[in-house]
């Protein structure tokens, strides 16, 4: 696979995204129901943290959809996967589940096209 490379870091990243969100998402609503203000500092440095996390998952989405020739609407709906909680692990497990598919396509066509059949050698009655 000539892409294994961008999709570890895609993987990697919308995990750290994802989780990085969902955290930051939490803490800001026991923050806000619980009238807790001692945790403000912290939630302001998760979504400086996931700030960053996102702009490499931006990039990371890019590098792939470039590689893998994605329309250019589902490279956007892929990115922005990673500003809702939780979407980033449902993007992330819908885009692996396309890259198994093209591999296995892509093992199946390669076997018939080196199959006996393919070059003339079947045995006939």
């Amino acid at each position: 696979m000539k892409y294994q490379r961008s999709v570890l870091a895609y993987r990697v990243l919308a995990f750290a995204t994802g989780v990085v969100l969902l955290t930051g998402t939490i803490t800001l609503i026991i923050q806000k129901v619980g009238d807790v203000n001692s945790i403000k500092t912290g939630v302001g440095f998760l979504w400086v943290g996931h700030g960053y996390l996102y702009l490499l998952y931006v990039i990371a989405t890019l590098n792939l959809g470039i590689k893998l020739r994605w329309s250019l609407p589902r490279m956007l709906l892929i990115a922005l996967a990673g500003t809702i909680p939780t979407m980033s692990f449902v993007a992330e497990h819908l885009v692996m589940r396309g890259i198994r598919q093209r591999q296995l396509a892509s093992q199946s066509a390669t076997a018939a096209a080196s199959s006996p059949a393919a070059e003339g050698w079947v045995a006939g009655p």
